[in-house]
């Protein structure tokens, strides 16, 4: 039995809490998101367009295949951070692509969280309400 050699280029992106494993390969843009298709994954076509920014940026649109493994987080952030691996694995599969992405900010890892509660308050930035008397 002969192995068939296919070159994969595998990234991490990241987002909120949220954590992406990207493979790339190259194929007719097909994308399984954690055993799924992407549809089925993010329903949200909106969403769906933000992940495949990189490759309509790049012109690559239709020749990469595309298997995500998304932890943690919510859908807008693991659709953030899948955004994020893409762009990655693109430019480490060619070079020539890094300045169309990074000017677009697909490079960038965005990198706001949710404040955290401080004690002796109701929230992050919420104070109870003051009392004169």
């Amino acid at each position: 039995m002969v192995k068939k050699v296919v070159e994969s280029t595998a990234a991490t992106g990241r987002r909120k809490t949220a954590v992406a494993r990207v493979h790339i390969v190259p194929g007719v843009g097909k994308m399984e998101v954690n055993g799924r298709t992407m549809t089925d994954y993010f329903p949200a076509e909106a969403m769906r367009n933000y992940i495949v920014q990189p490759f309509l940026l790049t012109g690559t649109e239709n020749q990469f295949d595309v298997v995500a493994s998304l932890k943690g987080g919510g859908p807008t952030g693991q659709a953030g951070a899948m955004r994020h691996g893409i762009s990655r694995a693109l430019v480490l599969a060619d070079v020539t692509r890094r300045p169309a992405l990074k000017s677009n900010g697909c490079l960038t890892r965005d990198a706001r969280k949710k404040e955290r509660k401080k004690p002796g308050q109701p929230g992050a930035r919420k104070r109870f309400q003051f009392s004169k008397r």
